[in-house]
């Protein structure tokens, strides 16, 4: 893409020298001893400039193509990254809801059981162990979350330390 670039200077400044020296030409009729001459060399130069302008549109039209790739490029890794965050929201999401199911589980048979005046300590640290469970899916789901607001910052902080 640089090569394009330079490429693209480096053409427009002959393209610039070439219009310098066709002002410097006499126009025709003006020197009728050096007719034949101007008048081949003003052909020549003509056609320069016509070949010239013919390769900047073609690398105008490269740069293009090019920018155009480059920028599909960039969507589609975003979009692949941005799918990626999404199955990983999805699947901490289908954890919490189990979790949640066998919270709500453990915490109906443990009033069953207060109820009924049998409270097990079995069935107290099932409980808290689902609990717990539930509480560390949170905490990962807390942590995908932090990740894809970091991948979000991260070209901005990039930017700013270069500036």
């Amino acid at each position: 893409m640089q090569e394009i670039i330079e490429l693209e200077k480096r053409i427009a400044a002959a393209l610039d020298r070439i219009d310098k020296g066709l002002d410097r030409l006499p126009a025709p009729g003006r020197s009728a001893a050096s007719g034949a001459g101007v008048s081949g060399t003003d052909a020549l130069l003509r056609a320069q400039l016509e070949e010239e302008k013919s390769l900047t549109a073609q690398l105008q039209a490269r740069l293009r193509a090019a920018s155009a790739r480059e920028a599909r490029g960039d969507l589609q890794e975003k979009i692949d990254r941005l799918t990626q965050e999404l199955d990983v929201q999805g699947l901490e999401l289908q954890r919490m809801r189990r979790l949640n199911a066998a919270l709500r589980e453990q915490l109906e048979a443990l009033r069953s059981a207060q109820v009924a005046g049998v409270a097990e300590p079995g069935q107290i640290n099932k409980a808290m162990q689902v609990e717990l469970e539930a509480l560390r899916a949170l905490r990962l789901t807390e942590i995908a979350e932090m990740d894809e607001i970091l991948t979000a910052l991260e070209p901005h902080i990039t930017e700013a330390s270069h500036a």
